[in-house]
């Protein structure tokens, strides 16, 4: 196993379950950059620390189920499903909260990291948000 599979490996360790929040910080450079479906671009360990933090609020003790996982290069890729349920307020891309539908989600994506220096210094994830918000209860249904 290389470095980007360890680190990618110990992000989602830290993201999921009971979430911990210092150990994903380790993992990443201080200049981060990601890009989310429904952040578009955060930049810096902060931010994507506070991303993930609010992902685990709304859906404590989340976790992912694996289909594929690799590594090339200084990149690993993971596919898989983010499995849970909402019982925290989720946090809207304008900072706004909407409350707990109590609803159960599982969510088909696919992330990226790459890695340089022994730290993840670029992340992508990509899920269908459409499906998210609709799992939620929160798109109306015709």
């Amino acid at each position: 196993m290389g470095e980007a599979r360890e680190l990618m490996d110990r992000m989602t360790a830290a993201v999921t379950g009971t979430p911990d929040l210092e150990a994903l910080g380790e993992c990443l450079a201080e200049d981060v950059v990601a890009s989310t479906p429904d952040q578009l671009e955060l930049r810096g360990r902060k931010a994507l620390v506070d991303y993930f933090g609010d992902m685990s609020e709304a859906i404590p003790e989340a976790y992912f189920e694996p289909v594929a996982a690799y590594e090339v290069g200084d990149t690993a890729i993971d596919e898989g499903y983010y499995t849970g349920r909402n019982t925290g307020p989720l946090t809207m891309p304008d900072g706004s909260k909407l409350p707990p539908t109590q609803r159960e989600i599982r969510i088909r994506g696919c992330d990226l990291a790459t890695v340089r220096d022994g730290r993840i210094v670029e992340y992508r994830l990509y899920f269908d948000q459409f499906e998210f918000m609709s799992q939620l209860g929160l798109i109306p249904e015709e």
